[in-house]
């Protein structure tokens, strides 16, 4: 099954699963999302942050010393307990031979801690980073605060955002992904404001091929 036929399918379980009033309500974040978050995140040619942040291993990762190999695509998601997130680093996992193929490297950064993330981790093959408070995140332009009316359907489904990111601030990144180039300039950037719309690997693995051109 490919990604987008898995997105697919995610969704209409999604829309089985909750209530018409959570439907509502993840609408009303997505418009929140739009229109004020997404004008301010970071756009094709603005240079990516410097930032370091650690791995699985407590190993600080520098993105400077990365972009010194080359090309690097960030993945922001919200953590392993969203099964697009999931349904997304599995299909980054097999899109990675054909990234590195092309000189690029890939990490995914999240909120999310170690302590309720390592078992889904253990299989992937690149980098997972803990952006704690979504300070990375931030400065990328993509967090956003989750309204309080929304918090109760969130517990509802088991999800409970202060244990995962060891925090209160109920935030969490907009799934985001940057392609950037070597000299740490973005030239590419997806960012929507629909958490189950996602960059296909396919089309990253096209866009790192004309980067390398």
């Amino acid at each position: 099954m490919d990604f987008s036929q898995s997105l697919k399918n995610a969704r209409k379980k999604l829309s089985e699963k909750v209530s018409a009033e959570t439907l509502e309500l993840i609408n009303g974040v997505k418009k929140l999302s739009h229109s004020e978050v997404i004008p301010k995140s970071l756009k094709v040619g603005d240079i990516v942050p410097n930032f370091a942040l650690p791995n699985q291993n407590g190993q600080l990762i520098e993105i400077q010393q990365i972009l010194k190999r080359g090309s690097v695509v960030i993945s922001f998601y919200r953590g392993t307990w969203c099964q697009f997130c999931s349904l997304e680093l599995k299909a980054l996992q097999q899109a990675l031979p054909a990234i590195n193929m092309l000189g690029g490297t890939l990490i995914a950064i999240s909120p999310q801690t170690f302590v309720d993330s390592s078992d889904s981790l253990e299989e992937l093959n690149f980098e997972t980073l803990v952006d704690k408070r979504n300070q990375v995140a931030r400065q990328f332009g993509i967090v956003l605060q989750i309204p309080e009316k929304s918090r109760i359907h969130y517990e509802n489904l088991g999800i409970y955002l202060p244990r995962y990111n060891g925090d209160e601030s109920f935030e969490l990144p907009i799934p985001a992904t940057f392609i950037v180039n070597q000299n740490g300039k973005i030239h590419y950037a997806f960012v929507d404001s629909d958490f189950t719309e996602r960059l296909d690997p396919i089309e990253i693995v096209t866009i790192l091929r004309q980067i390398t051109v």
